[in-house]
């Protein structure tokens, strides 16, 4: 073999090793990489495993401090205890917080303070876009929604000067769809207070205890976020008169009405906080929450006059558009017993009719034929519909 040939060899065969040497040099660091992934897996399985064997820790609530030694109610059994105090904590503890403590009653950490998930889902984040301009028909009632709620709110100085304390309460009264909702979004939206809405059915809970908590966790958040508005909806169905009923059901309903008039009686600075509440039926209500002091207003807020019906109908159809043929003192006259709800309707009903004949103005004929659709009992109170 020729040197020449000797040389072409030894090439070949260096070029062979470096091609083996790039494929092992690939193949180690895919190994290299599955190693860190399994030191990974290894260290978060340890970590699972150290978890497992750390023992539960219990929540308590911090009864009295001392220099050293703290009083603890446990949860649950309501087990006092008095316990040495870390001095880390020794600063900081203050009775009324949560603690979580281990099987020794040590405590480990201090926990944020319990606010249920329900009462801070019923705060309004948004400002209410409804306006008094928007309410028509009920101008002496919101004259006096304004003086009991709003004024407090805006000018609580002028109380003082008088020397009266305001009002703690208003309580709106009357039949369905007379603006009792939005006269309490009005005020909230006037005010840039916090709105805090909630029903009165959402109150009524399953559990002993938990509708006293659920209102007790409400008027604390409205006390965090002051100036506030607390509008009770359908208060009737917590609210309603005591009688001898013995089953557990009713008398969770009454303890929740009990924590309802403690904190209304428990409210000092009237000035930052109102209670705003609406039903449809007053006939039903306890004669212990209609007593002043909890509520000091009772506003009916009843069925538009026709000059009423008037200003209602005027306001729903501004942004239609109407014929100048269109009166609305007529229109006012042949709804008698309409609420300002069923008012609405009416317009809404109208303008589906030139819709339907392909048209952009609404005419007096779509009106009377909405009129004539209506199915209505003359029965006392009863709502209308469209058939």
């Amino acid at each position: 073999m020729s040197r020449e040939e000797r040389l072409a060899a030894l090439r070949e065969h260096f070029a062979d090793i470096m091609g083996v040497h790039d494929q092992l040099a690939t193949q180690l660091e895919d190994a290299r990489s599955q190693q860190d992934d399994l030191r990974g897996e290894v260290e978060q399985l340890q970590r699972e495993n150290e978890t497992l064997k750390t023992s539960s820790l219990y929540i308590a609530t911090v009864e009295e401090v001392n220099d050293d030694e703290v009083v603890l109610k446990q949860h649950g059994n309501n087990q006092e205890v008095l316990t040495n105090l870390s001095p880390r904590l020794s600063e900081t503890l203050e009775a009324g917080d949560r603690v979580a403590i281990n099987d020794s009653f040590t405590i480990q950490r201090v926990l944020d303070d319990e606010t249920d998930a329900r009462a801070q889902a019923m705060q309004v984040t948004e400002q209410p876009t409804a306006e008094y301009g928007d309410i028509g028909g009920i101008d002496e009632q919101v004259q006096e929604v304004r003086e009991a709620v709003e004024d407090p709110l805006t000018n609580p100085e002028q109380f003082v000067e008088v020397g009266i304390e305001p009002p703690t309460g208003v309580l709106l009264h009357g039949p369905p769809g007379t603006g009792k909702t939005m006269l309490a979004k009005a005020v909230a939206n006037e005010t840039d207070a916090t709105f805090i809405k909630m029903a009165g059915s959402e109150l009524v809970q399953k559990f002993i205890g938990e509708g006293a908590r659920l209102v007790r966790d409400l008027f604390e958040l409205a006390a965090e976020n002051e100036p506030a508005i607390i509008f009770i909806d359908e208060i009737d169905a917590i609210a309603s008169k005591r009688t001898e009923s013995k089953t557990s059901g009713d008398a969770e309903v009454q303890r929740t009405m009990m924590q309802l008039l403690s904190e209304m009686d428990g409210f000092e600075a009237r000035g930052d906080i109102s209670i705003i509440a609406a039903t449809n039926r007053f006939d039903m209500l306890d004669r212990a929450i209609l007593r002043p002091g909890r509520f000091d207003r009772l506003i009916e807020v009843p069925e538009p006059t026709v000059e009423g019906r008037e200003k209602i109908l005027a306001i729903h159809t501004r942004d239609m558009n109407l014929a100048d043929e269109v009166d609305f003192a007529d229109l006012a006259g042949k709804t008698e017993g309409f609420s300002g709800a069923e008012l609405e309707s009416l317009c809404t009903e109208a303008g589906m009719f030139a819709i339907r004949d392909e048209r952009t103005e609404v005419h007096t004929e779509d009106f009377e034929e909405a009129l004539e659709k209506i199915d209505r009992d003359d029965s006392p109170g009863t709502p209308i519909a469209f058939h």
